[in-house]
């Protein structure tokens, strides 16, 4: 049977309208206004926004961080039922392979991790670890096989590379119009820097941000941005988050480049005074980048404002405070790094932002959705509500009131780094390819979601 959501307000990325939405199946197959009920079966959203399906371009639900056998607290199972029960339908996970194998056994690896265990809707950003003759001949079978992105890295020593191989990646992947993003930090400067503090006995978690401040983030994304420049190759930044580094992005774009840019909820509402909070509980923000200062944040809310940020994705990753996150007790440096978050972005983005009248409800689909869609080869099956497209679909209750809380979240991990916070507006159900999969921020329907296969649109 059809299901008619009658009496919404559909948002876009540029307008909002009145308008009925019938799905039938997995797809939309009418909108208009005061449409017949006919047959379908009714869901009265009066009063209520009916935005796409969220698309959070930046996780790590299955992540083994190289330091022993200390995996992620949330893996596909428990990540995407938190992701689906608060408006998000789609996740692009980085998949990671270990040294020596090939993208294809890595990606064998990830559809065992996601198949039948995700909740919402997947695919991957594929990550380049090394740079060899043999993973240059998969760029075209990752492409061949709906996987259109990657992932490299500048710090690490485990997964980066060196300059001259990003440059001869960024080659390979023009070829085929594939989108690379890469973690822009020195990675050099950010050993130094904690073998310094570490030397000198400063092993608390306020010395984390320390050994990794706002220049060592800005000198590898001027950085990136040259080598890019040189292969001509458009590229995306993920999880920016100075000031100094938005410098860097307007100018490339002054001389004409192609940048796409991505921030996090984390840098939008959080700062670093939060590295000093008593009985190690700074161990809770421990993340790369880390948190950064009020002028960074607020410079970060100007370019979301103005959209020299395209999009804002989470960098979930999460690890537990208890035995995961302690074990840096006696040394900053042995903390897992990376912070829960792709349950609570759309509400903490929409209360931020929207609410505060920061930004409007049409610009956070884009940001959250639309634009993230177009960016990876998602659009127009995901990111927008119109007829033909996938049905995913958030009725969105902004009236609705609530506190962020690690008692009552589904993310599988022991404290959330918004606890407390409070927010207004949220998903009252949610709607993945036609199916109700949730209700008032509970999953009520599991284990429904399908791999993305992403197919690179040809330009003349």
């Amino acid at each position: 049977m059809s299901i008619l959501l009658k009496g919404g307000v559909v948002v876009s990325a540029k307008e909002r309208r009145q308008l009925d939405v019938r799905l039938d199946g997995e797809t939309i197959i009418e909108m208009g206004t005061n449409l017949a009920i006919g047959e379908s079966e009714v869901e009265d959203v009066t009063g209520c926004f009916l935005l796409p399906g969220f698309i959070d371009a930046h996780t790590h639900l299955e992540l083994n961080n190289g330091k022993g056998s200390m995996g992620t607290a949330d893996n596909f199972y428990t990540g995407s039922k938190a992701a689906v029960a608060k408006g998000t339908t789609t996740v692009i996970d980085m998949a990671t392979p270990s040294k020596g194998s090939s993208l294809k056994d890595c990606l064998a690896a990830w559809d065992h991790l996601a198949k039948g265990n995700s909740s919402c809707d997947y695919t991957y950003h594929m990550s380049i670890i090394e740079w060899t003759p043999e993973i240059k001949a998969e760029i075209k079978e990752m492409i061949d096989a709906g996987i259109t992105s990657f992932k490299m890295y500048m710090a690490y020593d485990n997964l980066r590379t060196k300059d001259a191989e990003i440059f001869e990646a960024m080659q390979e992947i023009r070829k085929f119009n594939g989108m690379l993003g890469i973690h822009c930090e020195n990675g050099d400067m950010v050993n130094e820097m904690i073998a310094k503090f570490v030397a000198e006995g400063k092993l608390s978690p306020h010395f984390h941000p320390l050994t990794r401040p706002d220049s060592v983030e800005a000198e590898a994304v001027e950085r990136y941005l040259m080598i890019a420049d040189l292969a001509d190759l458009p590229v995306n930044i993920v999880h920016l988050s100075t000031k100094r580094s938005l410098e860097a992005v307007r100018r490339a774009r002054e001389r004409g480049q192609k940048v796409y840019v991505e921030t996090c909820p984390q840098y939008l509402v959080l700062d670093e005074h939060l590295y000093d909070s008593s009985d190690f509980e700074g161990a809770k923000y421990v993340c790369s980048p880390p948190l950064r200062s009020v002028e960074d944040q607020a410079a970060l809310w100007t370019g979301v404002i103005e959209g020299t940020i395209d999009t804002i994705s989470t960098d979930h990753c999460s690890f537990n405070f208890e035995g995961q996150k302690t074990i840096g007790r006696a040394d900053f440096s042995k903390i897992p790094n990376g912070m829960p978050g792709v349950e609570t972005r759309p509400e903490l983005i929409y209360t931020q932002g929207v609410t505060t009248n920061r930004i409007s409800l049409e610009r956070m689909v884009g940001l959250l959705s639309e634009d993230i869609a177009k960016q990876f080869s998602l659009y127009p099956q995901k990111g927008v509500i119109q007829k033909g497209s996938d049905a995913d679909i958030v009725v969105w209750d902004p009236q609705k009131n609530g506190v962020i809380s690690a008692a009552t979240q589904l993310q599988n991990v022991d404290y959330t780094p918004y606890d407390g916070f409070e927010t207004k507006g949220a998903a009252r159900s949610v709607y993945l390819r036609g199916q109700k999969v949730a209700e008032e921020g509970q999953m009520i329907a599991e284990k429904k979601g399908q791999f993305v296969f992403r197919t690179i649109a040809q330009t003349n």
